[in-house]
């Protein structure tokens, strides 16, 4: 009797699946490596960090000309190794700060595998690589990337009682943002021995070994600050002299911004993370919420108390601090990625799937939506790329039906990163490469090298972060001499005249802090009344 053979269907596992989605978000995170660089912020540090390669000085922060006191050094020596290594390039200032967000989801990864188990580090590492706000902080490179792998890496070695390492890390963190970067450090790990009433390991003798140990690595820190102001009482910052580096680094630059007493103030509002984090944590904000809902709901039945206590402890000071952005919740996004892991694979009833399947089907929805609303509404040049990205992405969707069940988890998981990654590959590829010619500053720089090669260019009337990283000249500061060639707006150029200038205006540029959208701006059909212009001006007496 002859028997047919029987096409077998080619099945990939579970295993394979995360494995070249994983790929795939890792590759992402690379997606706006050559993008110009934002202002303000990521601008002004990548100024820094060139500066400090360029006057060979790797101890004083300078910006605008003049001594710097704000951040502290770390993501600058970074920027500035890499700088030397491979040039002052955008790629060269990005890169470090993306190998260290990597190096976060690498101990994201073994810190769930050692609390929970394969499959949790699995998703809790495509969760965070997926989570907004890190994907866009790729892009607008400030210090979380950095603090964002230095805090899970020493809880992660504080954890395996490797006091060595986790001193290291934590005083790199404390070296990148300050000493409040010790609190989800110390929340994770007390937190831990106090709710499992550890007393005995709490009061160990390692601990104190341990802050000696991040006492010791911070020196470097200490030393540059005291050597660039202590020793320098007459040195003007802030607009005062006898400013003392040291006091900002150990209190006006934290508790100073958190109980708005410093020198740098804001305006706070308690419920400022949690609408925050809707958008910032997407397409796992709902998740992530539910996670932490059931979590404390069930508090104790929970085997660990480490990523609660880490996020919540930092997500509570942050709420209370009268100084608040965004992207500082960025450095306890391991801790929810792993909280939102469990907690998905922890939903085995019919209405926890249910709940699960809806609401990510309902933000992939509304992500799609969003984001053919802004192609429709600014149209970029590449309007028409937009088709391939969302062809692959209907190649992908197949994929996954092809080798998941539609009803699964799995599936709508995977479908949800998938979505992350096209919505991601967009605003990287296609929107901020566009909207990046409005950044007056870095276009009017790159005319300028092409132009007025090795010609030095003031400013007046103007400042541009990113006109002083992009240029390869010096820079020419107000209280210099009146240069031959200014970067200005035409009301600058007009003062000039009214002076006894002759001005020539070699090229103009439109003008807006692409870091700060808003719908005037984003609509095509009223952008150009959101623009302001900045010019470059040939200026004689």
């Amino acid at each position: 009797m002859l028997t047919t053979p029987t096409t077998r269907r080619f099945i990939l596992t579970e295993q394979q699946v995360w494995l070249l989605i994983t790929a795939m978000v890792i590759l992402l995170q690379f997606s706006a490596l050559f993008v110009p660089i934002l202002e303000p912020d990521g601008a002004l540090y990548a100024g820094i960090a060139k500066t400090m390669v360029l006057k060979h000085d790797y101890w004083n922060l300078y910006a605008d000309g003049h001594d710097w006191l704000d951040k502290p050094h770390f993501p600058f020596w970074m920027a500035a190794i890499s700088f030397q290594l491979f040039g002052i390039h955008t790629w060269s200032y990005k890169l470090p700060a993306i190998l260290f967000l990597l190096m976060g989801a690498w101990y994201t990864y073994r810190f769930a595998l050692l609390l929970y188990d394969e499959k949790v580090a699995r998703w809790a590492v495509c969760i965070l690589l997926t989570a907004e706000h890190l994907v866009i902080s790729n892009n607008d490179v400030r210090a979380e990337p950095y603090l964002t792998g230095l805090i899970i890496a020493a809880v992660y070695h504080f954890y395996k009682r490797g006091i060595l390492l986790g001193a290291v890390f934590t005083a790199c963190a404390i070296m990148t943002k300050g000493l409040f970067a010790l609190v989800p450090v110390c929340a994770a790990i007390g937190g831990q021995m106090l709710f499992t009433r550890n007393w005995k390991e709490l009061l160990h003798l390692r601990w104190l070994l341990a802050l000696l140990l991040i006492a010791v690595f911070i020196t470097p820190e200490l030393y540059a600050l005291y050597r660039q102001f202590d020793q320098h009482p007459e040195k003007t910052v802030f607009g005062t002299t006898g400013v003392s580096g040291l006091r900002f680094f150990f209190w006006d630059s934290q508790f100073g911004r958190f109980m708005n007493t410093g020198p740098i103030k804001g305006s706070g509002d308690p419920f400022f993370f949690f609408h925050t984090l809707l958008w910032a944590f997407l397409p796992w904000s709902v998740m992530l919420y539910a996670a932490v809902i059931i979590f404390i709901k069930n508090w104790k039945q929970q085997k660990e108390y480490y990523c609660i206590c880490a996020a919540l402890a930092t997500f509570a000071l942050f709420s209370l601090s009268r100084f608040q952005l965004p992207h500082y919740l960025n450095i306890i996004f391991p801790f929810f990625a792993i909280l939102t892991a469990q907690y998905i694979l922890s939903l085995h009833s019919s209405k926890g799937l249910k709940f699960f399947r809806i609401t990510q089907y309902t933000i992939i929805i509304l992500l799609a939506v969003g984001a053919v609303l802004i192609d429709l509404l600014y149209k970029p040049a590449m309007h028409y790329a937009w088709l391939l990205l969302a062809a692959s992405l209907c190649l992908l969707y197949l994929l996954l039906h092809y080798w998941l069940d539609k009803s699964t988890k799995q599936a709508v998981f995977y479908r949800t990163i998938s979505i992350s990654i096209l919505l991601n590959l967009y605003l990287n590829t296609i929107l901020y490469p566009d909207m990046m010619q409005y950044q007056s500053g870095s276009t009017a720089a790159v005319y300028a090298n092409t132009y007025l090669p090795g010609r030095s260019i003031g400013f007046y009337y103007a400042n541009s972060y990113a006109f002083d990283f992009y240029l390869e000249a010096p820079v020419l500061r107000p209280d210099s001499a009146m240069p031959g060639v200014v970067f200005t707006t035409p009301e600058g150029t007009a003062a000039l005249q009214q002076q006894g200038y002759t001005c020539t205006v070699l090229k103009s540029f439109p003008h807006f802090y692409v870091s700060k959208l808003d719908l005037p701006f984003v609509r095509k059909v009223t952008r150009a009344g959101a623009l302001g212009e900045r010019q470059l001006v040939a200026v004689k007496k």
